[in-house]
């Protein structure tokens, strides 16, 4: 059976394409992003699915590609900032590796910018992204076997707080 080496996630701004490409290039393993796959296979950026289709439409395509993903991918795998909001995600998520990119309110803006594109963030940037943070973090801790903070790090340290994680665990023999 397939299974990712790594599963991230966190919300937008926690570095997580980044940091799995990162980890990709160290292990010399393949990397993939669930956000990429819907867009990939739906041909639309995700802003676009979000208006066009609906949140609800984008999270049933965005659970799919997780699903998908956990099942024939053997690598670092990023996942959406909102795919844990899907029970049937969190519940695949338990037996998988999986690292929280942590991140607070004011490093998240920063990351992602006050003139953000991403659909749940229009408007009041830094009062949304409180919003979706504080609704969301019971998901991502719930979820998590490890959390690694990103505040004040930059993506290689993250990448390489992750990576002595995930190798110890694998020595340990718990990891998948």
């Amino acid at each position: 059976m397939t299974a990712p080496r790594v599963v991230l996630v966190g919300p937008p701004g926690s570095g997580k394409t980044t940091v799995a490409a990162l980890l990709s290039a160290r292990w010399g393993s393949p990397m993939r992003d669930t956000d990429a796959d819907v867009v990939a296979s739906e041909g639309a950026p995700i802003a676009d699915l979000f208006v066009d289709r609906g949140e609800p439409e984008f999270r049933r395509l965005e659970a799919a590609a997780v699903a998908l993903a956990l099942r024939e991918h053997d690598g670092v795998l990023a996942l959406g900032g909102g795919a844990v909001l899907d029970p049937v995600t969190r519940e695949l998520l338990g037996s998988h590796t999986v690292v929280l990119l942590d991140v607070g309110v004011a490093a998240a803006v920063k990351r992602v910018g006050l003139d953000s594109a991403r659909p749940l963030l229009l408007g009041n940037v830094r009062s949304q992204m409180r919003t979706l943070l504080e609704a969301r973090r019971p998901h991502y801790v719930a979820v998590a076997t490890h959390v690694v903070p990103t505040d004040d790090l930059a993506p290689e340290d993250v990448a390489a707080r992750v990576a002595d994680l995930v190798d110890a665990t694998d020595t340990d023999g718990q990891g998948t």
